[in-house]
């Protein structure tokens, strides 16, 4: 193996190349992701897989021979589900089935009984706060605003709709509703439902929340238009148990000259309990272990110390981002700069960015260039993902791997999310553009 102990006297391009080269014919990366997704499988909150695969990728990092691998305990929230879910309409001769349903993260149950209810269908958050309470009142609420399909931007659309499942729940419960019915979050037409964390607002009644596809979203609306008394039944089982101690975990390569200063990748281990969780977010969590498994590779000792994590209750909570940064706070440990990948192991476009350090930007904006001749053009100030956002402070870098999202949507948080949706050379090339960014970091710094 070369020895590139004197790195640093080598051109940037040329270390890039050898990251790229080293990432294109000899990783692990895929076959690492096969075994987490098809012999592990979904890893939700609390699940024996997901402990199973706390451990996986904590013998990985011992495998690569990093300086030090360990655990930080943390209590996380324990929802489950229950089988036999549904959704039926009950008074219309036409609609002769069950809809495809799925019960959306921390909702409550119906109970055995079930419940029923005339549905009312609202298309829009302004559509909500105008009508009148009397009109929703014991009724479930059917929040059926769509996706913008015009939209280029994935992220823009998904925005603007995301309320119907963060908040949907609470501001029909406001109003009187005894269940809510969303439209999956998805510009695809299929018949997978897509599920996600809801937020129940303290103070008001916790009501059933549930997601169809957006196939039956489409049924369900004509059914409503053909006959406005339209009954649905409801059955789901969930619930909330008491809260369990799981583990973010954590393995490092120790800076030769700034051992104190951090540059961090990362992604989230935890997954919803449906699909395998490949893509949200296996596929981030093996990208940053091989960032730090490709500076052992390829031999390059890092300045500062690199750090890989795998966070815990990014779904449902965000719990292992929040105390790994208390745990940073407590510590007074000096991030210069943290890296998430979390939109999906698809093609990297480039990075997105969020500091209030000019120079950081200056600095990031000068490295575009090295980066141009492996397609990564983008370079966009935004949001990167959550679990950073809260390391976030007056100097330091956050960054998020931007990836070619137009497939993701019709994935994440459905059963749909498997292994075979991952493209070899699309996934390892985001770990290389991580890899790249943060030997830029460490080499040079952020200001």
């Amino acid at each position: 193996m070369m020895c590139f102990s004197n790195t640093y006297s080598q051109s940037d391009d040329s270390i890039i190349q050898k990251i790229y080269r080293e990432q294109l014919t000899k990783s692990p990366v895929y076959e690492n992701l096969r075994f987490l997704s098809k012999e592990i499988g979904n890893r939700v909150n609390g699940s024996h897989q997901l402990e199973t695969a706390i451990e996986y990728t904590r013998q990985l990092m011992i495998k690569y021979q990093f300086d030090t691998v360990y655990l930080q305990p943390i209590k996380i929230p324990n929802w489950i589900r229950e089988p036999n879910e549904t959704v039926r309409v009950i008074n219309s001769p036409s609609v002769k089935r069950d809809l495809n349903c799925i019960a959306l993260g921390n909702s409550i149950g119906t109970g055995e009984e079930g419940l029923i209810g005339e549905v009312i269908e609202i298309n829009g958050l302004d559509d909500l706060t105008k009508t009148d309470k009397d009109l929703i009142t014991g009724k479930i609420v059917f929040l059926n605003q769509h996706f913008e399909k015009g939209n280029i931007n994935i992220l823009e659309s998904y925005a603007k709709v995301l309320w119907q499942r963060a908040n949907g729940a609470s501001q029909a419960s406001a109003k009187g509703a005894i269940a809510v019915i969303i439209r999956s979050l998805t510009p695809v037409n299929n018949n997978s439902p897509v599920t996600g964390g809801i937020n129940y607002q303290e103070g008001i009644k916790k009501i059933p929340a549930v997601a169809i596809s957006t196939n039956d979203a489409d049924l369900l609306s004509a059914q409503i238009k053909q006959t406005p008394e339209t009954k649905i039944y409801i059955e789901i089982h969930c619930k909330t148990l008491k809260d369990v101690t799981s583990y973010n975990v954590i393995g490092e390569i120790k800076g030769s000259q700034f051992p104190d200063e951090i540059i961090l990748t990362g992604g989230h281990i935890d997954t919803w309990d449906i699909g395998e969780g490949a893509h949200d977010d296996g596929a981030g969590c093996l990208q940053a272990i091989e960032v730090l498994r490709l500076f052992r590779a390829l031999n390059i000792e890092p300045k500062h110390t690199l750090r890989a994590v795998m966070w815990v209750n990014e779904e449902n909570g965000v719990s292992g981002g929040a105390a790994y940064a208390e745990e940073s706070i407590l510590k007074n440990t000096k991030h210069i700069a943290a890296i998430e990948s979390d939109l999906g192991g698809f093609l990297p476009l480039g990075f997105y960015y969020d500091t209030n350090n000019e120079a950081a930007i200056n600095r990031l904006m000068s490295w575009k260039k090295l980066f141009e001749p492996y397609q990564l053009l983008q370079f966009d100030k935004g949001l990167p993902v959550f679990d950073i956002l809260p390391l976030k402070n007056e100097k330091n870098l956050l960054l998020g791997l931007m990836t070619n999202m137009q497939k993701y949507s019709g994935l994440y948080h459905s059963e749909n999310d498997v292994f075979e949706t991952v493209d070899k050379r699309e996934l390892e090339l985001g770990a290389a553009a991580m890899a790249s960014i943060v030997f830029l970091i460490d080499k040079y710094g952020i200001e």
